[in-house]
């Protein structure tokens, strides 16, 4: 309880704790998108959605290893992810799509795990940093820092949340995902090619993911098996924003990142996963309980 004390008697800590999680949190917006949009037109939950953003760092890494710009890194991960999301669609996904949620469950975690050991297996087990070569900003005399390499990543997320946006609204093939997701069946009645709209929902999942890999990969650090938490971290944000809503996704992202930061602080940064994983659990209660009094009410 000595760091929580601490933040009474420093609020300028508050500050500092509370920009580091918001500006976190939009990273993990990212990988949420993603994840909100295969759910909602798919009806999958894809649990490779956290090896994804893994692979992403390391192709930034790659890259910025033969001299790219550790910001131009971003598109290439994200390119490279998309024509693997493609891949992995026609190989696999495609079998899945019209098939029970569980099964959707156990094929992509399975998928996950292969990634994870291919990474493994390419890169090795060590954990690796890429230099953004960004400075700090330091306000309050010097008690509160930002991270140069935090609020690019910050305006980043929110520029492909918006360009997503616009995506899906305003071009034929957005419009097409969009009518896939409200009703299959009657867009394939319509002469919409669902099958060329859940491959390319899916690639673009995984594209987003590799862009968000490529921030974090500045930021903070991955290995090969990191990859679960930032699932678990994209589940509980599209549950607690729901579906179809990309605002939302936004604002439970923030928050996610935000109260993650302030466990680490108070706790130790040894409980911030426990924390994820403990408020996945609450969520869940909490949704079902819901859904139970609902169908109570409408009996």
């Amino acid at each position: 309880m000595t760091n929580l004390l601490l933040l009474f008697d420093a609020p300028s800590l508050i500050v500092q704790v509370l920009l580091d999680g918001i500006l976190v949190g939009s990273i993990f917006a990212l990988a949420a998108y993603g994840m909100a949009l295969v759910w909602g037109v798919m009806n999958i939950i894809n649990i490779t959605q956290g090896e994804f953003v893994v692979l992403g760092g390391y192709v930034a890494f790659t890259a910025a290893s033969w001299g790219l710009n550790p910001f131009l890194c971003i598109p290439v991960a994200a390119a490279a992810l998309l024509v693997v999301g493609w891949a992995i669609y026609r190989g696999v996904i495609y079998r899945i799509v019209d098939k029970d949620l569980f099964i959707s469950v156990l094929a992509t975690y399975g998928l996950g795990i292969l990634i994870a050991q291919l990474i493994n297996l390419v890169w090795g087990a060590d954990v690796r940093s890429l230099d953004s070569g960004l400075g700090t900003w330091f306000f309050l005399d010097g008690m509160v820092t930002v991270a140069q390499t935090r609020v690019a990543a910050f305006v980043l997320a929110l520029v492909i949340g918006g360009a997503l946006l616009l995506f899906l609204r305003l071009t034929r093939l957005g419009r097409a995902i969009r009518a896939t997701a409200q009703n299959a069946r009657a867009a394939r009645a319509l002469g919409i090619d669902t099958d060329r709209v859940y491959a390319a929902t899916y690639a673009i999942n995984a594209a987003i993911c590799g862009a968000a890999g490529a921030l974090i990969v500045m930021i903070f650090v991955l290995q090969p098996f990191v990859g679960l938490i930032y699932t678990v971290r994209s589940f509980m944000i599209v549950i607690v924003a729901g579906l179809g809503n990309l605002g939302a996704v936004i604002g439970a992202a923030l928050g996610v990142g935000a109260a993650e930061n302030f466990v680490g602080f108070i706790f130790g940064t040894q409980f911030q996963a426990a924390f994820v994983f403990s408020f996945l659990v609450v969520v869940l209660v909490v949704r079902n309980l819901r859904l139970q009094r609902r169908r109570m009410y409408l009996k």
